[in-house]
């Protein structure tokens, strides 16, 4: 940064996360910090729970086992989930800086951040519109009956049987179809032929759904109008950084913890809900022998605490250089996973009264995904009192959990864009950045608000961000403890915390997390199996699409290291490979009042430049070079003043007259 040191001299005397200090002013003034780390915390809460948690996780627990997935589960979270979060919100932290800026501690994987954005861009797109369809329905639910609670609606096939109203149980022509079978095989056909108010709801009347993904078929208006408020919502909170969205997630971080609470004391008295809860925890160990169940846990724990999107590098890097993200990985981490549990019993209580009430078994009624949200919870809400009331509160806390997670995908777009570009003009002109990404999102959004929408987004969300996810994440590993090397990375950590990491997250960062996330990659490629959508299978051109996305962000890591090794300096491809990895000069702590010690300035350099350890070596000759030129007297000035300040720490002033240096 071309003002470091001006900047360093003003703000010197506000510098440290001090708790309860009375005058609260940035520390890093040219690019803002979080007004506190309570805003930090909720932030990173909002952007790790998110509809995942509430979808996804109820479902794969009671599918790999009830009360025992919570076994794999958890070990997945001590192995590989708090210490990649530890990591990551470490390395941001450190540098100050966003997913692309962060790779100066080895150039050649800036391919990594640029696969980070691309990854953002797509869970960003399709993210949004799943928050627009709930925008969507918690506006419909504003009305004294929820409009698929009966079957006498325009959209309604002769197929549709309501759960409300004997009349409604089922069709005329479905139980003529069934009278003269037994009572076991009539009661599997009634289920098979059955369709919701609910499910038809979703279908025919919001989405209109085509019949192929190639179809595109109409605009849905009212959901592309939901689309732009919800865009809208997400630049407002936005446009002023993170001094703006630290204040709103004070709201959208916790409310839903209240929701939750408010539908779990509902669901928790009707009856049924115990038998809901009972199957969504009743443990199968004998699946915990099953590697599928621990592919699951490990992927679940992975993609859920937002590992290798760089939202987590991005929101730590707004962080005071001595904030103790140690303890705030712990917290964030722990308390998602914990959301995930807590969620499950609020879904289970609800669907166990769905079962007692149409008495069939849970599983007749469990889902998960879009089906879930917006099927068969839906359709649990019009058995309920007030139903409106429970629909406006379940949807109003689909948008909060949504919104966190989007403020994130987000800010780490535009973080990376203004770090990168780095002018005076363009940090000033932020909103300008953030009002451009949420208008390019917006337009890239409009296809999925299609008939044929659907489709794509399950697409998207299926294949945008899976194995690319967990080859980001390996490759990042691998870099910061094999490349830039573990030792100067703990230097690094104990440096900025003040105390080395714990030998148990030395441990997982070389060893156990890598060969984890090896194991999650070789897990879903042997879990592969073609995405379907209910009874429609996707095309082979459109799978390939698929697949072009999940490597369009991986792509980037290989084609920026030919690059950057092709502009390298160096007469030999090795030569220019070291110096590709080799960290840039400007790696390290972004002010100077905290590059000290190894990252201390160079009395010879005008500017601050870092100089880690492992590059004395490389370094020598040139600094010879330089230091021949000049005269002996401000040669021996220079030595004096280097053995004072950095006390040879650098081990690169190898001076011609002293024939037995130090380094």
């Amino acid at each position: 940064m071309s003002e470091s040191n001006t900047i360093a001299a003003s703000t010197a005397d506000q510098n440290g996360a001090v708790p309860g200090e009375p005058v609260k002013k940035d520390e890093n003034s040219r690019r803002g910090n979080w007004g506190n780390q309570i805003e930090f915390v909720l932030t990173s809460v909002g952007y790790a729970v998110g509809l995942g948690n509430v979808w996804r996780f109820p479902y794969l627990c009671y599918r790999n086992g009830g009360g025992a997935f919570m076994l794999p589960y958890f070990i997945m979270l001590v192995f590989c989930g708090i210490p990649l979060f530890f990591l990551e919100l470490s390395f941001g932290q450190f540098a100050s800086l966003g997913c692309l800026g962060v790779w100066k501690i080895s150039p050649m994987f800036k391919g990594v951040g640029y696969g980070m954005m691309v990854v953002s861009t797509y869970i960003g797109i399709y993210y949004n519109v799943v928050i627009c369809i709930a925008f969507y329905y918690f506006f419909l639910s504003m009305t004294n009956l929820l409009p698929w609670t009966y079957c006498n609606n325009p959209w309604n096939t002769p197929d549709c049987s309501g759960v409300v109203g004997s009349g409604h149980q089922f069709n005329a022509s479905l139980v003529n179809a069934t009278s003269s079978l037994v009572a076991g095989v009539s009661e599997v056909v009634n289920r098979t032929k059955r369709t919701s108010p609910s499910e038809e709801y979703w279908k025919h009347y919001v989405l209109n759904i085509s019949d192929d993904i190639g179809n595109f078929g109409e605009v849905r208006l009212p959901i592309l109008g939901c689309l732009a408020v919800s865009w809208s919502v997400v630049f407002l909170c936005l446009i002023r950084g993170v001094k703006s969205s630290g204040k709103v997630v004070y709201f959208t971080a916790t409310f839903p913890y209240v929701v939750l609470t408010i539908l779990f004391i509902r669901g928790i008295t009707l009856d049924g809900a115990i038998n809901g809860i009972k199957y969504y925890l009743t443990p199968q160990w004998q699946k915990v022998l099953d590697a599928k169940v621990w592919g699951d846990a490990a992927s679940q724990i992975f993609y859920s605490l937002g590992c290798a999107w760089g939202g987590l590098i991005t929101m730590a890097s707004y962080n005071k250089f001595h904030n103790n993200c140690f303890r705030d990985s712990i917290i964030i981490s722990i308390t998602n996973c914990a959301t995930s549990v807590y969620a499950g019993f609020v879904i289970f209580s609800i669907l166990g009264f769905m079962a007692h009430h149409l008495n069939v078994p849970v599983s007749e009624v469990a889902d998960h995904g879009p089906g879930l949200a917006f099927v068969a919870y839906p359709e649990a809400l019009t058995l309920l009192p007030i139903s409106p009331l429970w629909s406006l509160l379940f949807f109003f806390m689909l948008i909060l959990l949504g919104l966190g997670t989007q403020f994130c995908l987000l800010e780490t777009l535009v973080t990376a864009i203004v770090d990168e570009i780095g002018t005076d003009w363009i940090i000033k002109n932020k909103t300008v950045v953030t009002l451009s990404v949420a208008i390019a999102g917006f337009l890239l959004g409009v296809p999925l608000t299609t008939q044929a929408g659907i489709y794509w987004l399950l697409l998207m969300d299926n294949y945008a961000a899976s194995f690319s996810l967990v080859v980001i994440s390996c490759i990042m590993c691998i870099c910061i403890m094999y490349i830039y090397g573990h030792r100067n990375y703990f230097k690094d950590v104990e440096m900025m915390l003040g105390f080395p990491p714990p030998l148990f997250f030395k441990v997982c960062w070389r060893f156990i997390s890598p060969v984890i996330i090896s194991f999650i990659l070789i897990f879903t490629v042997i879990q592969y199996k073609p995405i379907t959508y209910n009874d429609y299978v996707y095309p082979g051109w459109s799978l390939a699409i698929g697949f072009a996305m999940a490597l369009s962000s991986v792509v980037c890591i290989p084609i920026y290291a030919l690059y950057k090794i092709s502009k390298s300096p160096g007469a030999t491809f090795r030569e220019r490979l070291k110096a590709a990895c080799r960290a840039h000069p400007k790696w390290g702590p972004a002010l100077q009042e905290h590059r000290t010690g190894r990252y201390a300035p160079m009395a010879s350099e005008d500017t601050v430049e870092a100089r880690p350890l492992k590059e004395r070596d490389e370094l020598k000759e040139e600094q010879k070079e330089k230091e021949k030129e000049e005269g002996k007297e401000k040669e021996k000035e220079r030595k004096d003043e280097i053995s004072l300040t950095i006390q040879g720490s650098n081990g690169s002033t190898n001076t011609h007259n002293n024939p037995n240096p130090s380094a």
